[in-house]
């Protein structure tokens, strides 16, 4: 896999977490941060390893899973460009409860624990940036607890289409989107079986509010698949 170099203070400069560091608190940081290239399919970590550290994503994806007793995959969270992941275990000192997989070629950079415990020490403020880091996160897992618990399928769904990404837009209320995985991951992102958000997707197209080609997904009226309650 071909590299690309990068300013790793810069990038890290960026990030929520670190965006209101001063440049010497950024130098030491990123002394302490190690470029990492993962290959698509790699596993960067698996479920019981010990953390030593946390992940920040340049470019690529990261899918975070574990497996259920049944044998069925179920993917927590993806990582894209400019998220970091890690930071809760790194801080409890237990082992990893998920497994990371690159889903594409990707960059990573890996900060160490004990250049962050340093700065911890040294700066009190910086304790308080990751804190809210951390609960932003908290918040983001309560609301997708939230849509499993009291939304259905459809809505999850609808949810998700409304909320991705255009990658380009017609007027008329048509936008088209791209799905960044496939989508067998993006149901168990969901909570929902491969077969179930094929359904949906099939019961969206047959109401004329959706049109489907592999990964594109073009919404036909915005507004009325807003109010779509199936």
């Amino acid at each position: 896999m071909p590299f690309t170099p990068i300013k790793v203070r810069a990038f890290l400069a960026n990030l929520p977490l670190f965006k209101e560091m001063e440049d010497a608190e950024l130098e030491r940081i990123a002394a302490g941060t190690r470029t990492m290239q993962v290959a698509r399919g790699e596993t960067l970590f698996r479920k019981g390893d010990p953390s030593q550290g946390f992940y920040a994503v340049v470019y690529g994806q990261i899918k975070l899973a574990f497996t259920a007793e049944s044998g069925a995959e179920k993917v927590v969270e993806l990582m894209g460009p400019g998220q970091s992941f890690g930071e809760a275990v790194m801080f409890t000192g237990k082992p990893y409860p998920v497994y990371a997989q690159a889903l594409v070629d990707s960059l990573l950079l890996h900060l160490a624990r004990s250049v962050v415990f340093d700065e911890i020490e040294r700066d009190s403020m910086f304790a308080r940036r990751m804190i809210g880091g951390l609960s932003r996160r908290l918040h983001g897992l309560v609301t997708d607890l939230e849509a499993y618990t009291l939304h259905s399928g459809t809505q999850r769904v609808i949810g998700y289409l409304l909320r991705a990404e255009p990658s380009s837009g017609a007027g008329e209320g048509a936008i088209s989107i791209s799905l960044p995985v496939s989508k067998t991951i993006l149901a168990s992102r969901l909570n929902l079986t491969p077969e179930h958000f094929s359904r949906i997707l099939h019961d969206l197209t047959e109401a004329g509010l959706v049109k489907v080609e592999g990964r594109s997904i073009r919404i036909l009226d915005v507004e009325r698949l807003r109010t779509y309650e199936g």
